[in-house]
């Protein structure tokens, strides 16, 4: 996605909107007023900090090992040498960054094409409420179909009630029946004997 493309969301009857340019985009000025931006190397600083926010909010704040270096060499550089890793997009009301939401592509052996994954989405309490997370929900979704993606995934946590709840809401399904395995870095050196 080009770094200077905006989508403006505004509220109508519930429902979260593309708008128009111009005061209000067409559905009334006294509504607030949703961003949805491309991230660039200069919201750094801000893409950690929404991180330690989330990471706090899912319980673990002091499970946070990204800098702003590591941020800006994998979403802005040359990340693994093939040029950024993951993409980031910033949510904004009235022009205040309130969330955002980090995605890649990865790819289905079976349907043959990308897929987009979440890797999250959050979105600061005091904003919650007021259709920023599904701006961004649907701006996601907007870029998976732009980009023939098969499919949109990403994991929620078990206890986090609000958000299956959201993503139920949007139509989404889980997938019983599989379990999330990893590998940290310090395994993987092990692994492969480093």
């Amino acid at each position: 996605m080009p770094e200077d493309t905006r989508a403006r969301v505004g509220m109508f009857r519930g429902v979260p909107r593309i708008l128009a340019d111009g005061p209000g985009g067409g559905y009334g000025a006294d509504m607030s007023d949703i961003t949805i931006r491309n991230a660039t190397r200069d919201d750094t600083g801000l893409i950690l900090s929404l991180i330690r926010e989330l990471a706090t909010y899912e319980r673990e704040p002091d499970a946070v090992e990204a800098t702003e270096a590591l941020l800006a060499t994998h979403l802005f550089g040359e990340g693994v040498g093939r040029g950024p890793c993951a993409e980031c997009v910033i949510g904004e009301i009235d022009g205040r960054a309130e969330g955002f939401a980090i995605h890649f592509l990865n790819f289905s052996t079976w349907r043959g094409r990308p897929g987009l994954y979440l890797e999250d989405l959050f979105v600061r309490p005091a904003a919650r409420g007021k259709g920023l997370g599904r701006a961004l929900f649907l701006e996601l979704a907007r870029v998976a179909v732009e980009r023939g993606c098969g499919r949109m995934e990403w994991a929620v946590l078990n206890w986090n009630e609000p958000a299956i709840g959201f993503y139920k809401a949007l139509g989404a399904n889980a997938m019983d029946g599989w379990t999330v395995y990893r590998l940290t870095f310090e395994q993987l050196g092990s692994l492969v004997g480093g």
